[in-house]
Formats: C-alpha cells, structure tokens, sequence
C-alpha cells in the first residue's frame, strides 16, 4: 500500500489524498472493531455499514480518478477490472462478502454475521489494490486465527468448542495484505 501511495501521488494528487482519508477511516474502524469485539464478540453495525459507504465511496473516485489521469503514471495493477475503474473495489467487497456468507451458511455457530459484513468492507479496500490483496488478506485471517486457536487450546485456556472473536483476525489478515504485499 506504501508504494501504492507513492505511485498514486504521481498519478493522481486528489486520489493519493482521498486513499490516504480512506487508510485514516479504517484505522480507526479496525481499532474500534477490534475492542469492540474482544470485549463482546459483536461488530456493531453502526460501525461496519458506514464503512461501506466511506471506504466506497473514497476508494471508488481514487481509482476513477486515476484511470482518468495520465495513462503513463499508472504503471502497476489499478482498481480496474476489464478496463472498468472501480470495478475492482466493487468485486473485492462482493466476492469476499459471498465467501464469508458462504461460510456462515455451510456451518453458522463458527462464523457470526458481523464477520460477513465486516468482509465486505474488507473486500472494497483489497479489491482496491488487487485480486491478490484479496486473497492474501483472506488467508492471513484465517492462518492467524487458526494459530491463535492452538495458543489457546495448548495453554489450556479453551477447548475446540470455545468461541474467539475473528474480527480482529479478518482485520489483522488485511493490514497484512496492505502493508506487506507490493502494490
């Protein structure tokens, strides 16, 4: 994402600005998220619908703006999809929404729905950075939450049958993706 943001500002002095407005919003989301649901294992709604909103409507005329901008200042992945600018922010909410839906449909006491919404909004930032942002985020989600699940059975401080709360997981899987993974 770092280097994403350099290449943005020379693409797109507006669109680096809104990006950066958007990374700013979801901090603080994923701070308040996490908390919350540490302490309640509920992602509350009157966090995560407004994240929709924000993060889409921030990320959605970042990549607009860039694909409208000079063609030879966007070198690298952009959020377009079949030449479509945005599309990629849109696909990424709704593919990973799907699969987490998915996966409380298949089996729901091991995934509640705010983790779905969550997802969604987690899918409209990856999706701005690209199809493998999505899919590492996801994979990191799940790899440190698995890991933590056996810190906890190993210490004796829950069994198979004990709930964790993912959100800090699908979030921590998504800074990840966005910090390490060139843009």
């Amino acid at each position: 994402m770092i280097r994403r943001l350099a290449d943005l500002w020379d693409a797109s002095p507006l669109g680096f600005w809104l990006v950066v407005i958007a990374c700013a919003y979801f901090l603080v989301m994923a701070v308040r998220l996490t908390v919350i649901d540490i302490r309640s294992h509920l992602l509350p709604n009157r966090i995560v619908f407004p994240s929709y909103a924000v993060g889409g409507v921030l990320l959605l005329a970042a990549a607009i703006l860039v694909f409208v901008g000079e063609p030879g200042a966007r070198e690298g992945p952009d959020a377009s999809v079949f030449g479509v600018p945005g599309l990629g922010v849109v696909a990424g909410g709704a593919v990973l929404w799907l699969f987490y839906f998915l996966l409380r449909l298949v089996y729901p006491p091991g995934m509640g729905f705010g983790d779905v919404k969550l997802a969604g909004v987690l899918g409209l930032y990856l999706g701005y950075l690209g199809w493998t942002h999505v899919f590492a985020g996801t994979f990191a989600a799940f790899l440190l939450g698995g890991l933590w699940s056996l810190v906890i059975l190993v210490s004796r401080r829950g069994t198979l049958g004990s709930a964790i709360p993912f959100g800090p997981f699908m979030l921590a899987g998504a800074v990840a993706s966005m910090v390490l993974l060139p843009a």
